[in-house]
């Protein structure tokens, strides 16, 4: 390919993972507006995280057949256009104000970055030289990280009101003014998401017009029989996934409605702490990825899952801003887990990594469950003790760490 096509592909590629990341990330900005906008219950509202995760689950395994039936490059565009499809719904969802609806489009949004998830990693590490692909990659990854921190801060621009009405407010309002208010709350998505919509689709047309190149099946030269299933340290990645990504959901989804409920921040203040902690989150992911150069991946998981069941626990028993700035460095000490997890889990698979992979990928529906535990904890409770759910999380990825440490030890005194 020349060289000035494989660097319009490497961008188109690159972009995927900033919308993906914009797009997952817009969560904590819609469920504090649609819980307003809807009239929800916490545990309601955490339906939105589901709606999303599970898509992840259930589109994991068609997503990689209708890739291999017909292509990548086909993948990526179907994927697109269910994204922007999606999108587009979040307009008549709106102008019902329906929450069946809004949870539909989202539903399908979730399956187009399912597709998009599964494709964009092979993707990027063929597009040019392979001795630099660890380089592209990452590089990739970062955009990723930046929409983490850009998504809610435009979310909290143009979608929260920063006015929330107290129940005294609303049983002052005569019906036909709750229900004018409550429209408006619900028509602020409208803009934000046609312009998503249509910027979607303007990249699925660019990927059309563009060539890229087919992704090999390669043969892994390790061969391993038996059930993937048997494979103990795959399924405890699996475990370990599926509980670190639930934590993830948690801490993201309900950090308005903390900051609001426990430091007394309005939510556009709120929105504009989120996006600092998400940004730290990228940060953490280059600093964290320099920091295994010198100690271990499995110790470094553990050291940082320890930390951050410390925090939760600050932000259980704290009181005001220090609380908020408690999940803040949650969010800096959760930037390794999700890849160190997954190189861990499939390490030493063989012929089974593809297959391997493809079940931690579907561990993601861990952010589908939690949240709505989550949820009823603060319906039952309060918001600052249901943050007691992520601490539990972050039990098990220590539990999986100091596993995979103790296995590091074993393979080291065997080889000498």
């Amino acid at each position: 390919m020349p060289a000035n096509k494989r660097t319009t592909a490497i961008i188109l590629i690159t972009s995927l993972f900033f919308l993906w990341g914009f797009a997952l990330n817009l969560n904590p900005i819609l469920i504090p507006h649609l819980k307003k906008a809807c009239q929800l219950t916490d545990t309601q509202s955490a339906y939105i995280d589901s709606a999303l995760y599970f898509a992840y689950f259930f589109l994991a395994i068609p997503a990689g057949k209708f890739m291999k039936k017909y292509s990548f490059k086909s993948g990526i565009i179907f994927g697109l256009l269910l994204f922007g499809f999606g999108a587009f719904l979040f307009y008549p969802a709106s102008v019902t104000r329906n929450y069946a609806f809004f949870l539909t489009a989202i539903f399908i949004i979730g399956c187009g970055l399912a597709f998009l998830e599964t494709a964009a990693n092979p993707y990027i590490i063929i597009l040019g030289d392979p001795a630099t692909s660890t380089q592209r990659i990452n590089f990739a990854q970062s955009f990723n990280g930046l929409a983490a921190s850009v998504s809610p801060l435009m979310g909290g621009v143009f979608i929260l009101s920063g006015k929330t009405l107290t129940s005294a407010e609303k049983s002052s309002m005569n019906p036909s003014q709750l229900n004018t208010y409550l429209n408006h709350e619900a028509a602020s998505v409208q803009i934000p998401y046609l312009i998503i919509g249509f910027v979607v689709l303007l990249v699925a047309l660019m990927v059309y017009r563009t060539s890229l190149p087919e992704v090999l099946d390669v043969d892994n030269s390790l061969e391993m029989e038996g059930s993937i299933f048997r494979e103990k340290n795959l399924m405890f990645g699996v475990l370990a996934q599926f509980f670190y990504v639930g934590a993830q959901a948690c801490i993201s989804s309900f950090f308005i409605r903390f900051s609001g409920r426990v430091a007394g921040m309005d939510e556009k203040t709120a929105s504009y702490f989120l996006s600092i902690a998400l940004l730290g989150f990228m940060v953490g992911r280059f600093i964290g990825t320099a920091l295994i150069r010198f100690i271990s991946a499995s110790k470094l998981l553990a050291r940082y899952s320890v930390i951050n069941m410390c925090l939760l626990v600050m932000a259980v028993i704290g009181h005001g801003r220090l609380t908020v700035y408690a999940l803040m460095g949650v969010e800096f000490f959760m930037s390794i887990m999700f890849p160190t997890i997954f190189s861990l889990g499939i390490r030493g698979l063989g012929s089974k990594t593809k297959e391997g992979s493809s079940l931690i990928i579907m561990a993601i529906v861990g952010g589908a469950i939690f949240p709505v535990i989550m949820g009823r904890v603060s319906d039952a409770s309060s918001i600052q003790i249901a943050y007691l759910v992520p601490a539990i999380c972050f039990i098990v990825v220590l539990l999986f760490a100091l596993k995979s440490i103790n296995v590091e030890k074993l393979t080291l005194s065997i080889s000498h």
